[in-house]
Protein backbone atom coordinates (compact mmCIF):
# COMPACT_ATOMS: atom_id res chain seq x y z
CA UNK A 1 0.00 0.00 0.00
CA UNK A 2 1.42 3.23 -0.82
CA UNK A 3 0.16 6.16 1.37
CA UNK A 4 0.84 10.26 0.96
CA UNK A 5 0.03 12.59 2.85
CA UNK A 6 0.14 16.22 1.17
CA UNK A 7 1.01 19.73 3.01
CA UNK A 8 3.76 21.95 3.21
CA UNK A 9 4.64 21.29 6.74
CA UNK A 10 1.66 22.61 9.09
CA UNK A 11 1.28 21.27 12.28
CA UNK A 12 -1.90 19.46 10.75
CA UNK A 13 -0.04 17.71 8.18
CA UNK A 14 2.55 16.18 10.97
CA UNK A 15 -0.49 15.47 12.84
CA UNK A 16 -2.10 13.73 9.75
CA UNK A 17 1.27 11.65 9.18
CA UNK A 18 1.23 11.00 12.82
CA UNK A 19 -2.10 9.76 12.60
CA UNK A 20 -1.43 7.62 9.49
CA UNK A 21 1.05 5.52 11.02
CA UNK A 22 -0.62 5.03 14.33
CA UNK A 23 -3.34 2.99 12.47
CA UNK A 24 -1.14 1.70 10.48
CA UNK A 25 0.50 0.19 13.83
CA UNK A 26 -3.14 -1.04 15.06
CA UNK A 27 -4.24 -2.53 12.33
CA UNK A 28 -0.48 -4.43 12.19
CA UNK A 29 -0.01 -3.42 8.41
CA UNK A 30 2.81 -1.95 6.89
CA UNK A 31 2.63 0.73 4.06
CA UNK A 32 5.15 3.10 2.13
CA UNK A 33 4.32 6.50 3.47
CA UNK A 34 5.38 9.02 1.83
CA UNK A 35 5.28 12.86 3.12
CA UNK A 36 4.56 15.37 -0.22
CA UNK A 37 5.46 18.89 0.02
CA UNK A 38 6.46 20.28 -2.87
CA UNK A 39 3.34 22.51 -4.34
CA UNK A 40 3.43 21.38 -7.98
CA UNK A 41 3.01 17.74 -6.71
CA UNK A 42 0.17 18.29 -4.14
CA UNK A 43 -1.82 20.48 -6.78
CA UNK A 44 -1.45 17.67 -8.92
CA UNK A 45 -4.29 15.65 -6.72
CA UNK A 46 -6.34 18.59 -7.24
CA UNK A 47 -7.03 19.22 -3.80
CA UNK A 48 -7.61 22.61 -2.97
CA UNK A 49 -6.52 23.15 1.11
CA UNK A 50 -4.28 20.34 3.10
CA UNK A 51 -3.39 18.37 4.70
CA UNK A 52 -4.68 15.75 2.07
CA UNK A 53 -4.38 11.80 2.67
CA UNK A 54 -3.92 9.81 -0.89
CA UNK A 55 -3.85 5.93 -0.44
CA UNK A 56 -2.77 4.03 -3.81
CA UNK A 57 -3.12 6.83 -5.91
CA UNK A 58 -6.81 7.85 -4.50
CA UNK A 59 -7.76 11.41 -2.76
CA UNK A 60 -9.71 10.07 0.19
CA UNK A 61 -9.35 13.33 2.66
CA UNK A 62 -8.54 17.01 1.64
CA UNK A 63 -8.86 20.12 4.18
CA UNK A 64 -8.87 18.43 7.41
CA UNK A 65 -7.12 15.63 9.71
CA UNK A 66 -9.73 12.49 10.03
CA UNK A 67 -9.72 10.86 13.81
CA UNK A 68 -7.97 7.78 13.91
CA UNK A 69 -10.53 5.26 13.98
CA UNK A 70 -11.70 7.32 10.04
CA UNK A 71 -8.04 6.69 8.81
CA UNK A 72 -7.97 2.87 10.46
CA UNK A 73 -11.11 2.43 8.50
CA UNK A 74 -9.94 3.95 4.87
CA UNK A 75 -6.83 1.91 5.24
CA UNK A 76 -9.08 -1.31 5.89
CA UNK A 77 -10.91 -0.87 3.43
CA UNK A 78 -8.18 -0.59 0.86
CA UNK A 79 -6.52 -3.68 2.41
CA UNK A 80 -9.71 -5.35 1.94
CA UNK A 81 -9.57 -4.80 -2.01
CA UNK A 82 -6.23 -6.08 -2.05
Amino acid sequence: MEIKVLGPGCPNCKRLERTVREALSDLGAEADVQKVTDYPAIMSYGIMSTPGLVVNGTVKVSGRVPGREEVRDILMAELAQG
